[in-house]
């Protein structure tokens, strides 16, 4: 069966806008402060190491600390109420055209707020009682995802980087980077629906 988190991008990989390419990180800034990207850098603690995540945004903070409400509802009543839910599919649509967007994956200036654009997403509601369970434990079970994700996420950005000079040099996008794009892209919705409580279907370890 199908995962109940799809995430659909239309291919753009010829006849790219080569400005709005080389400036695509300035331009990106304000859905990156509203919705976050993906990013890494040094973090300095006892030692300084290298950390690789995605940065969710304003409206990213509100979604998971309502996430957090909607825990004990889900776990104790076995309800997730529908203005949660419907505030993290907001957040979640939003970002997928953000972050389509910042990793170059599509050329249009996505919209602030919900409207058409070439990368979209659709989350299939539940059917059955949610699995109280799955969802008391969900950050313990998402553990692995998140080991395997952060090697997607590092590889995503550096695929990014080098696209980008391909990009500007030749105007295409090179298809096996555009492909592993588009797949790092889905992972990680796919395991941000399942954080943010909308699906309790494990994510599968998969680029398509």
């Amino acid at each position: 069966m199908a995962y109940p988190v799809s995430v659909s991008v239309e291919p753009n990989l010829a006849n790219r806008n080569r400005l709005t390419v080389a400036f695509r990180l300035i331009l990106a800034i304000p859905h990156m402060i509203l919705v976050g990207g993906v990013g890494g850098g040094l973090v300095y603690r006892d030692n300084p190491s290298f950390s690789i995540g995605s940065q969710n945004g304003l409206l990213g903070v509100v979604a998971y600390f309502l996430a957090i409400v909607a825990w004990f509802t889900i776990v104790f009543g076995g309800v997730h109420p529908s203005g949660i839910r419907q505030f993290a599919l907001f957040y979640l649509r939003w970002r997928v055209r953000a972050l389509a967007y910042l990793t170059l994956l599509e050329d249009p200036y996505p919209p602030f707020g919900d409207a058409p654009y070439p990368a979209s997403l659709q989350v299939t509601e539940p059917t059955s009682p949610r699995d109280r369970l799955t969802v008391a434990l969900r950050i313990l079970l998402a553990i692995p995802q998140f080991i395997v994700l952060f090697f997607i996420l590092f590889a995503w950005v550096l695929t990014t980087i080098v696209a980008w000079f391909a990009i500007l040099f030749t105007g295409a996008y090179p298809q096996g980077l555009y492909d592993f794009g588009g797949g790092a892209l889905r992972w990680l919705i796919r395991v941000e629906a399942y954080m943010l409580l909308l699906v309790d279907d494990y994510p599968p370890f998969s680029l398509t």
